[in-house]
């Protein structure tokens, strides 16, 4: 298998993992959402320290935390990833699953509005329209359901701040995310002495206590898989494999849980796909395009440097 192809399965794999999430987290509805998230981020501590000396590189999380403006960018980025967690943990406990997917479906599109107001990046014509539709898409929702769609807003809106944040940090992502759960350890480790006192579910039950903490692994595994793939993966095919997440979310919400699907939710997911396949197809002609303008610059390139080849077809 070419390096491409163990990209793209590793890439497959983390996005099928995120997919298929809420099933682990469901088994856990029991336990108070912000105990298992105060879980999940302790045990990834553990794992991605242990993983970090075993690789020689803990002291890179003193680099990554050095200097008073790094070490907001982390604090920061923890606020944000934790209250994403948090968030998708609570909508499973709370029949929320569906509204969780349009979430990270609109994620896409949230990042695309977040560049353009933050670093004037210029919207295409379809990435424009794509963004037009996914507004009118929870217009639609707000006003048909009688209440704004918070749950898909905050999954949404926190993660595209978490990726605006984190393109601030030279750090890779191992490492960074280390860092932010470093950060976060000690409100977790209160919010657990809190939830013993009253019992806790940690110790009381063994399988229990075996959810919470591999809770730690179904964190740290996607990640690793997702880093491993970037890197051997253009950026055009990661955002198409990433929709994997969200639909198998959607599908686990709808056909395993049996949340309901209908009138106002299918009009505005309607308009979701749609925006999502223009945006996909805009991304795609981006890329092309870019891919040529940097193969007419290689050629052009070797061409100043070879001048002589200019005349090789001269008598």
């Amino acid at each position: 298998m070419t390096e491409a192809g163990k990209g793209v399965a590793a890439l497959i794999a983390a996005c099928t993992v995120w997919g298929l999430s809420g099933l682990f987290y469901k088994l856990l509805a029991h336990v108070p959402p912000i105990e298992i998230l105060a879980h999940r981020t302790l045990w990834s501590l553990v794992f991605f320290t242990v993983l970090l000396m075993v690789q020689g590189r803990l002291g890179q999380l003193r680099v990554a935390l050095g200097s008073p403006r790094s070490l907001g960018i982390v604090l920061f980025a923890a606020l944000m990833i934790s209250t994403n967690w948090f968030i998708f943990i609570l909508s499973i406990q709370i029949g929320r699953a569906t509204e969780a997917s349009l979430g990270y479906y609109l994620f896409p599109l949230v990042a695309v509005l977040i560049g353009r107001v933050v670093f004037g990046e210029r919207l295409s014509r379809m990435q424009a329209i794509a963004v037009g539709l996914a507004t009118l898409a929870v217009t639609i929702l707000t006003l048909g359901l009688g209440v704004a769609p918070w749950i898909a807003l905050i999954l949404s809106i926190s993660f595209g701040l978490y990726g605006l944040v984190k393109k601030r940090l030279s750090a890779g992502p191992v490492v960074s995310v280390t860092a932010e759960v470093l950060v976060l350890a000690p409100i977790a480790c209160i919010v657990l002495l809190m939830a013993h006192r009253d019992g806790g579910a940690f110790g009381a039950d063994l399988t229990d206590s075996l959810l919470l903490m591999t809770s730690g692994v179904l964190t740290a595994g996607p990640l690793m898989l997702f880093s491993y793939a970037s890197k051997r993966v253009r950026m055009g095919t990661v955002g198409l494999i990433q929709y994997i997440n969200p639909t198998l979310q959607f599908i686990v919400a709808v056909v395993i849980f049996l949340e309901p699907f209908q009138g106002w939710h299918v009009i505005a997911f309607a308009l979701i796909w749609v925006a999502l396949a223009l945006y996909s197809a805009a991304s795609v002609s981006l890329e092309r395009a870019a891919r040529r303008a940097r193969v007419s610059a290689s050629t052009s390139s070797t061409t100043v440097m070879n001048p002589a080849s200019e005349g090789s077809a001269k008598p």
